[in-house]
């Protein structure tokens, strides 16, 4: 996707590969320009949305005992954690498809289980470490270094990855916020009705806009200072399926984890989506609080042992666990890859 190639040679690692690779990614962190006033601005909303999440948390949860969320834990049962788990499993198998297809996308010869594993390790490091490009693209480039995969392709990867994500929260989002809407969402979230449509519906038109520019683009366009060439028609739709399903499971990983009933799927989407995002923006690694006090004030009216309990599954099951595994890979991979090169 990206044309713009950092000079390095096949299977060398730079000491400097974070900054090779920023050289190769587009700056979606922002401009150049005033480079010391835009990392001041970034932290100082990181700082705010933390410091607006903690005290939302604290409203909503400072009144509820240990024992409570205890409880609510253990009304989950076996067959919502397991649920949770395997959505969470599923998520993460669907992670590692998107990056087998973005390496044939890009040409890359890679297997697919090695794909797979790359995809995943990148993923669960990238979630819960934050800044997701330029981590997930550090951790890519150094995986695949023993495959010669140059720093063109792993920024090629890491967005055509990031683009399915976007694509696919944003169709879940807009049809669920339509669909929550008609039900009538204001009765079980903070989002008013009209607000939910309208939401919606733009939401909605920014995938079909993306759609509608993978079908009429053939030709590379300049953006973010480099040369992007979209992705086939074909290929964009493949990407709003597996990334609307994608965001699906690990929706349903807290959904499952509710009080019986609290809450509807789609409405609960409704607010999930916009929780996500607000803790991308945040810049706080893994979103840690801002996304959780987001969905708090949109949602109403669950139990907040329940809700605080779900919240704890969640980062379990979808962040700490992977995190550990994928750590746990990538340094016996890093191990093995140290000792191949010795015996050579």
């Amino acid at each position: 996707m990206l044309t713009q190639d950092p000079q390095i040679r096949p299977g060398e690692r730079p000491d400097d590969l974070e900054e090779e690779l920023a050289a190769a990614l587009p700056e979606t962190q922002g401009s150049r320009f005033f480079p010391m006033l835009r990392r001041l601005a970034w932290h100082l909303l990181a700082f705010l949305l933390l410091a607006a999440a903690a005290y939302i948390l604290w409203r909503e949860f400072h009144e509820i005992r240990l024992s409570d969320v205890t409880a609510a834990i253990r009304a989950w049962g076996w067959d919502s954690t397991i649920l949770a788990i395997l959505f969470s499993a599923f998520s993460f198998a669907l992670m590692g498809l998107v990056e087998w297809m973005g390496m044939r996308w890009v040409g890359s010869k890679v297997p697919p289980g090695q794909a797979f594993a790359g995809g995943f390790i990148a993923c669960a490091l990238s979630h819960s470490l934050g800044a997701n490009l330029l981590v997930s693209g550090a951790v890519r480039a150094r995986f695949y270094a023993k495959h010669n995969v140059p720093l063109r392709q792993v920024a090629a990867i890491t967005l055509f990855n990031s683009f399915t994500f976007t694509v696919g929260l944003s169709f879940l989002a807009g049809f669920s916020l339509i669909l929550a809407g008609r039900n009538d969402i204001a009765t079980v979230s903070r989002i008013a009705t009209p607000v939910a449509d309208s939401l919606g519906a733009l939401l909605l038109l920014g995938v079909a806009s993306y759609l509608v520019l993978c079908g009429v683009l053939h030709r590379p366009i300049r953006a973010f200072g480099h040369t992007v060439r979209l992705p086939s028609l074909k290929m964009a739709f493949t990407q709003l399926g597996i990334g609307t399903v994608d965001n699906a499971m690990a929706a349903a990983i807290i959904w499952v984890l509710l009080p019986d009933g609290a809450v509807s799927y789609f409405t609960f989407v409704g607010a999930y989506a916009p929780s996500v995002a607000i803790g991308l923006i945040s810049h706080v690694p893994g979103g840690v609080g801002v996304f959780e006090g987001t969905l708090s004030t949109l949602l109403r009216g669950i139990n907040p042992a329940g809700l605080a309990a779900a919240f704890l599954g969640y980062r379990l099951f979808f962040f700490l666990i992977p995190l550990l595994i994928a750590g746990l890979a990538l340094a016996a991979d890093t191990v093995q890859e140290r000792t191949r090169r010795k015996a050579a």
